[in-house]
């Protein structure tokens, strides 16, 4: 690909990543300052999904979803990256905007003296709650963003005619969504709120193209 075609493909796509920037900034403000929430949220069903640190692994791999969706669809399909730019980052900035409105929070994190093993897992899942606070949980970014890649890899050329890779693209999302409730990084409101908070987009910038008459 010749240089001016890259810069092509850069503007005015690439900069749309900047939003992370503006996303991480007010993501971490919010986790310094909401110290006690004021609604914990629970549910009856959160009281019946064991504990399992393994799921510490598929929660991670959503970092390495991100970036694979994200840079495959910039490559490759640049409508498709403006779509998942578009439902990903307007959710998420949703989200943001509910925790500051109603600072929410959990109290679903087990003891770890009271699981009474040590493994490569737990000691992960450790980090991960030392350096995540366990407020400004609902609705669930993590899933919100999971179904948005999903959603846009599904209907992109990387997927068209590839029912395999769809149902992979859905199912890495799913597993991700179903750690979260696993590790008790999420109650499973939050996830539900993060879903509809994905779902919202598929009638609207997925909708079936009218055919021509």
């Amino acid at each position: 690909m010749k240089l001016s075609q890259l810069r092509s493909r850069c503007r005015p796509h690439l900069w749309y990543q900047l939003y992370w920037v503006v996303y991480l900034i007010w993501f971490f403000w919010l986790d310094l300052t909401v110290t006690a929430p004021k609604y914990i949220l629970h549910s009856p069903l959160d009281d019946l999904i064991p504990f399992n640190e393994w799921f510490v692994l598929p929660y991670c791999s959503w970092f390495l979803l991100l970036a694979g969706v994200t840079a495959a669809l910039w490559w490759c399909d640049t409508a498709s990256y403006d779509k998942l730019c578009l439902t990903m980052f307007s959710g998420m900035t949703f989200c943001l905007i509910v925790y500051m409105i109603l600072p929410n929070g959990l109290e679903l994190r087990p003891a770890v003296e009271t699981l009474g093993r040590d493994n490569p897992a737990l000691r992960i899942m450790q980090l991960l709650w030392k350096a995540d606070a366990a407020v400004n949980v609902c609705p669930s970014i993590h899933c919100q963003s999971s179904v948005c890649m999903a959603m846009a890899f599904s209907h992109s050329k990387l997927a068209e005619g590839k029912p395999l890779r769809k149902v992979l693209a859905w199912a890495w999302a799913a597993l991700i969504c179903l750690s979260t409730v696993f590790t008790k990084q999420h109650s499973v409101i939050d996830v539900a709120c993060g879903l509809a908070v994905a779902f919202v987009w598929l009638p609207v910038v997925y909708r079936p193209a009218r055919a021509l008459h």
